[in-house]
């Protein structure tokens, strides 16, 4: 009898050993023998099956969120009561918010947008919320909501500034054309119906077919300045292999530059004996059109009497720059940053009255940025105008004297 109560006590303090180690099984669980050891051992290897299967639970879940972090998308989720239960960085750049400090706080408190907050409270996400948002009201965000379990939500977000700046690109341009060929189209019209219904003398009618002229020539020239655009924007990358002379371009624009002007102007070209050596590689014609626009822009804008000054200088850097510099009326400062937009014009009405389509600088800009180059613009009202393409030393170079 009292062994048998031995054994009871013995297997009695085995059993509370394993349930002491069982209330914290952190360490290793006791060496025991016969049942009770086999026991722990069991345990042990059941707690050991279900901590590895947490840690790659937990691996899982941070590499799905790492993942949706690194979308350009934002993310957020928010329980039942809008709290933030987790937010990706993209999220939190456009609603301008911390990621890690902004946990659990009721996003309607920090996002203080009155169409955000609008839109989430009324529970109706069957359309997406299109509002300002993040750093500054020209930012534009994309909202969709999405319940999801009990009471959750799931918020995206998406930066759609870019896609609204072109699409009012595209509707100005659209807009911009139409106006464009809509004042030629009315003037023919009202001609034709002139000539169709009155009787008109020699002189009127050839007034009329003059003027008839001029606006059939603006309009092929739009056309023809559309063209040129879509044809520099729609092509690859302008080959470096293909070297035309400089001092070739120079005479051909100074050529142009005569007959626009007729004696109306001071033309200067300045060429130095070393730069007429000089090539540049690229499409020619898109060369001459880019220097050509500049040079007829001086001279349609700068008055009677004026001088223009074209000017090819090389840079210690082997990079070069043409320059073409008049003594027109200048432009103020605010209109230089759109100078390049289509169709914008500092002063339209005398714009269209010089034959200007509005697309000229916006050509030169494409097609010094296709060949790796910059336009600088620079000018002050009163005191003329400074219009300089600075052509990278990849495309210049220097042929050897025959």
């Amino acid at each position: 009898m009292s062994s048998v109560l031995v054994i009871s006590v013995v297997d009695t303090l085995r059993g509370h050993r394993l349930l002491d180690w069982l209330r914290v099984p952190e360490g290793v669980a006791p060496t025991l023998p016969g049942m009770w050891g086999e026991l722990a051992h069991r345990m042990q290897r059941v707690l050991q099956l279900r901590e590895m299967a947490t840690n790659q639970e937990r691996d899982r879940l941070a590499q799905f969120l790492a993942a949706i972090d690194a979308s350009p998308n934002g993310v957020m989720l928010l329980d039942a009561s809008d709290h933030i239960d987790w937010i990706s960085s993209a999220a939190a750049d456009h609603f301008g918010l911390n990621q890690h400090r902004d946990i659990q706080q009721r996003v309607t408190n920090l996002v203080r947008q009155p169409a955000f907050v609008e839109y989430l409270s009324n529970g109706n996400f069957t359309e997406p919320l299109k509002c300002p948002m993040g750093h500054g009201s020209k930012n534009c965000l994309q909202v969709y909501v999405r319940p999801y379990g009990d009471g959750l939500k799931l918020v995206l977000s998406q930066d759609i500034t870019e896609r609204e700046r072109a699409d009012t690109m595209r509707r100005d341009f659209v807009a911009n054309v139409s106006h464009e060929i809509r004042t030629p189209l009315t003037v023919l019209a009202g001609f034709i119906e002139t000539m169709a219904t009155l009787p008109l003398t020699e002189a009127e009618r050839a007034r009329v077919l003059s003027l008839m002229s001029q606006q059939a020539e603006r309009m092929q020239h739009l056309v023809s300045d559309l063209l040129t655009l879509a044809q520099i924007e729609g092509s690859p990358r302008p080959p470096s292999n293909n070297w035309t002379g400089v001092s070739k371009l120079m005479d051909r624009i100074e050529n142009d530059a005569q007959g626009l002007s007729r004696g109306r102007h001071t033309l200067m070209f300045s060429l130095p004996q070393p730069c007429k050596l000089c090539e540049i590689s690229g499409v020619e014609s898109e060369w001459l059109s880019a220097m050509g626009n500049l040079v007829s822009n001086a001279i349609r804008y700068t008055p009677e009497g004026g001088s223009i000054t074209v000017t090819w200088s090389s840079t210690p850097e082997g990079s070069a720059e043409f320059s073409v510099r008049d003594t027109g009326p200048g432009i103020a400062s605010e209109h230089l940053p759109r100078l390049t937009e289509r169709f914008y014009r500092a002063d339209g009405s005398r714009s269209r009255d010089t034959g200007g389509t509005g697309l000229g600088l916006s050509i030169v800009k494409h097609v010094i940025q296709r060949h790796g180059g910059e336009l600088r613009i620079t000018s002050e009202v009163g005191k003329g105008s400074n219009f300089t393409l600075h052509v990278p030393a990849s495309r210049v170079r220097y042929a050897t004297p025959a």
